[in-house]
């Protein structure tokens, strides 16, 4: 008998990359169901969850609001299930950015703030880049090397979490910044796993994984 693939909810906050991310998804053995409204994202009743964004967080932060679903997103994390942000994703979970003023979600405590940089390391950080975990053994990594895998960024801002022990994973330009984070179920990338081929795809693999397991 075939174990049918796990549902995972992406929520479409109408500034991200949706194609990509559900594509991604999809390749990895996830089941996607897009979400705009909390009402959405009952029905669906996926085992992950997936808050995907690219442009200004201000935006991502006032879709959220305005649809309902940040109360979602805040009561799925607090229940720890198997959760995925990426990029804005990631930066709307802390409680302020400097791009805008914007007061993010707070999940977490931290800031968002720009790259200062020398005049030799171009902003926004955009290519590949090289990620290394600094925690071990999370559902998250199976596959994927601690000392070092590339992932592709696209981000003038990074996020500073005031707990350290929330900093999944690093990466090195012009100074250490935190490329991930990872606490119980609920994890989120600064980087794009969708835009970063074959290792991306195992992270998404990972999370769908993760998903299925609850």
């Amino acid at each position: 008998m075939t174990q049918s693939a796990p549902s995972v909810a992406v929520i479409d906050n109408g500034i991200c990359n949706l194609r990509s991310v559900t594509k991604a998804v999809e390749a990895a053995g996830g089941a996607v169901r897009i979400v705009q409204t909390p009402a959405e994202l009952l029905a669906a009743r996926p085992a992950g969850l997936i808050l995907p964004g690219v442009g200004a967080l201000r935006d991502c932060v006032a879709a959220l609001r305005a649809s309902g679903l940040e109360g979602s997103v805040r009561e799925w994390i607090a229940a720890d299930r198997p959760f995925l942000g990426i990029c804005l994703g990631m930066q709307a979970l802390f409680e302020h950015s400097e791009e805008g003023n914007v007061a993010g979600l707070g999940i977490f405590p931290g800031s968002v703030v720009r790259f200062q940089r020398p005049p030799e390391y171009k902003i926004p950080h955009m290519g590949w880049n090289t990620v290394k975990f600094v925690q071990q053994g999370t559902p998250l990594q199976t596959g994927l090397r601690d000392e070092g895998e590339s992932f592709y960024f696209v981000h003038s801002y990074h996020c500073v979490p005031r707990d350290r022990s929330l900093v999944l994973a690093e990466c090195d330009y012009g100074g250490a910044f935190t490329a991930a984070i990872g606490r119980g179920r609920v994890f989120a990338t600064q980087f794009h796993p969708e835009k970063s081929q074959a290792k991306g795809l195992q992270l998404y693999r990972n999370f769908v994984r993760l998903a299925a397991s609850v």
